[in-house]
């Protein structure tokens, strides 16, 4: 007896409604190959060539841009309503991935490690792009070794299609959650612009908290706090402790006994030196990371946010792998007020913190609504129309 329900039918890519189309990429439209250009034609002003670095959560950015003095055939200029799609990349992760391009684009063309896919059905398969039927696809052609998809892979590749006007309903029901999701990201990066504004004010002393006054001591960091060197795991890690064993990177493993369980600002020592951590449980740190030892009263919290507002790059001591070394630390100098407003300007940022946390953590579930919203709607199980 068939599980497929009265007015569905099986298809290449799952169950879909009976008057749904399944049809190849190469019948719906038209997959441009990118700009291919010489580190010669790079210039500081001229045309912007699209990258994957101009793709960051699925939409358009110009956090980092390339420009070119060279000729660009008008085909491959790109137009409003193109969908730009990460072709060819070190990382497996970042390829297929895309957006739809909007006016911000007009005069710009992209690179050969890209493509952009052009149709008339721009406004759903911008959504369908995105989905787990276009991704698993990639992913399947992909397989162990090879790092790109080619035009002729794109081409092949299936898409379910309902009827014109589904198709407008389904892609102004991802939109509108599209933009919630624009409108919540904007929520955040002004909460972080706010938080870091704040910080220049509170950790320089411009500008003071009730209740307290008196100039600032310019003071060595290693008047407040004593840097440590972290130590090698082998003999402690185990498979169900419960302390963190970190490194640069992050957590790395556990381990049955701390090396030090007081509140502790950590930063590299070598690879990644400039993203300080900051942890109040115990833990250990493995030797490319140190820990301190917070002197006398001192808030560990506010010291940390100090040391993410310094620029550790410029004590860089080796020409490699950036390294720092503990002397080079607590010789910099820091304006420090007394321990008590240090606890309280230490309390305000972590208010901040978590009101950003909390937001961003709602970002993720909205993102994960939006995933399972379009696997209803691309699939035809949940209908609009």
């Amino acid at each position: 007896m068939s599980n497929i329900p009265e007015g569905y039918k099986q298809t290449e890519v799952g169950v879909l409604p009976e008057d749904w189309e399944v049809k190849k990429l190469e019948e719906v439209g038209e997959a441009l190959i990118g700009l291919t250009y010489s580190p010669s034609d790079v210039a500081s002003e001229g045309i912007l060539v699209l990258r994957s670095s101009n793709i960051q959560n699925g939409m358009l950015s110009f956090g980092d841009n390339v420009y070119v003095k060279s000729e660009v055939p008008d085909r491959i200029m790109v137009r409003t309503g193109d969908i730009l799609i990460c072709v060819r990349n070190g990382s497996r992760d970042l390829i297929g991935k895309s957006t739809v391009l909007d006016n911000r684009a007009n005069g710009m063309t992209f690179g050969a490690f890209m493509s952009v896919f052009r149709s008339t059905y721009t406004k759903y398969l911008a959504h369908f792009f995105k989905s787990h039927i276009f991704l698993s696809q990639v992913e399947q052609h992909l397989g162990a070794t090879i790092n790109q998809i080619t035009n002729a892979s794109i081409y092949s590749f299936i898409a379910p299609l309902p009827p014109l006007p589904e198709q407008h309903a389904i892609a102004e029901a991802l939109a509108d959650a599209d933009a919630l999701i624009a409108a919540q990201e904007r929520l955040i990066a002004k909460k972080q612009a706010i938080k870091q504004g704040a910080m220049q004010e509170l950790l320089t002393g411009r500008r003071r908290l009730e209740g307290f006054e008196g100039v600032w001591d310019i003071r060595p960091i290693g008047e407040l706090l004593k840097i440590r060197h972290g130590k090698n795991q082998r003999e402690v890690e185990v498979s169900d402790g419960t302390i963190p064993i970190l490194a640069t990177g992050g957590q790395i493993g556990v381990a049955a006994t701390p090396l030090y369980s007081k509140p502790s600002v950590l930063i590299g020592r070598k690879g990644t030196i400039n993203k300080p951590q900051y942890i109040e449980k115990p833990f250990w740190t493995v030797d490319t990371l140190f820990y301190s030892e917070i002197l006398g009263d001192n808030s560990a919290k506010f010291l940390y946010y100090v040391f993410t507002n310094i620029d550790w790059m410029q004590f860089n001591e080796a020409s490699g792998v950036p390294s720092l070394n503990a002397r080079t630390i607590e010789a910099v100098e820091i304006a420090c007020p007394l321990p008590a407003e240090q606890h309280a300007i230490a309390v305000i940022l972590s208010d901040m913190d978590a009101e950003i946390e909390a937001l961003e953590q709602r970002l993720s579930k909205m993102r994960a609504l939006k995933q399972g919203m379009m696997q209803e709607l691309l699939t035809g199980r949940t209908r609009l129309i």
